[in-house]
């Protein structure tokens, strides 16, 4: 890809930018904050999201000053205007760790202010769903998301709706959890994760990036990607070993080396096509570009020039 459109920052270069605060948490809080198999250190913290969290404030009290000034020239009465984080990139990269971490560190730094966080996981179509669409097999591709209903969901947070129901999903049992939602009351920072935050989405002519304010891509090389991949997968057949209703039970009770090889052809048949012509392409689309490098350490911090 051609960085072109990007000022591309060294770990070091970046963290030179903002050092007004010290990491509020310990190692302890930070392994409870981290997505499952992912690795974050403390020193990563530090040098890549304090810094961020700064910009971000700044970004935010711009965004609420136009939104008054905006008001102001239309001759209509101000409204809060909740401000929307999209956070992109491939499964097992770690966007999960990402978007868990600033939902904290912003609730830490922006007090009073209410910081909610998505995933679009729960406007999957449900398994039976799936089944019955013929797209069983096309599970985190674009047509298998409620694309319609995750839309809505976004201009309804935008329009001020008071309350507001999201879907749960569960990666235990690989399915929407039947009568289970996640409600969201008026926030005035909306973080949503997913592989698809900054897609066109396959029935609709309207990004789910229209909606979004700053977005973040986290990005990896595809062969580290798959690594990461793996590693959470044996990490998963131990945790189901004695969980009949885990979704990877039964993967636990054959040979593992077996079950490592039909997770290396998911991976080659479905995450990485996924990767390569679906969420890859919409990389450039983002504000900012978090580059990550062996152990899940960032390497550069790329921010778009426009």
């Amino acid at each position: 890809m051609d960085f072109m459109n990007y000022d591309i920052f060294t770990k070091d270069q970046w963290r030179n930018f903002y050092q007004g605060a010290s990491v509020p948490l310990t190692q302890a809080s930070l392994k409870q904050i981290k997505a499952f198999n992912d690795r974050i250190s403390l020193q990563d913290v530090q040098d890549i999201y304090i810094p961020l969290i700064h910009y971000l404030g700044l970004l935010i009290h711009n965004f609420d000053g136009w939104q008054d000034t905006k008001a102001n020239f239309l001759r209509q009465e101000s409204r809060h205007v909740p401000f929307i984080i999209g956070i992109a990139g491939s499964v097992a990269v770690g966007k999960s760790t990402t978007a868990r971490l600033l939902k904290v560190l912003m609730n830490h730094f922006f007090g009073g202010q209410r910081i909610e966080l998505i995933t679009t996981d729960g406007f999957l179509y449900s398994t039976a769903e799936l089944k019955k669409r013929g797209l069983l097999a096309r599970k985190g591709f674009p047509e298998s998301y409620d694309m319609k209903a995750l839309i809505k969901f976004l201009n309804d947070v935008k329009s001020g709706k008071p309350l507001m129901e999201v879907p749960v999903y569960s990666h235990k049992i690989y399915d929407i959890v039947p009568n289970e939602v996640q409600e969201i009351e008026r926030p005035d920072v909306l973080i949503v994760e997913g592989i698809n935050t900054l897609q066109l989405p396959h029935t609709e002519q309207i990004y789910v990036s229209d909606f979004t304010d700053f977005s973040i891509y986290v990005d990896a090389r595809p062969k580290l990607i798959e690594e990461w991949y793996l590693e959470r997968f044996r990490a998963l057949l131990k945790l189901a070993a004695d969980d009949p209703e885990n979704y990877y039970h039964s993967y636990s009770k054959i040979p593992e080396e077996k079950a490592v090889e039909a997770a290396k052809n998911t991976w080659l048949t479905v995450d990485l096509p996924n990767l390569e012509d679906y969420i890859l392409p919409t990389r450039n689309r983002a504000n900012m570009i978090i580059h990550k490098e062996a152990q899940h350490i960032v390497d550069q911090v790329m921010l778009r020039k426009s």
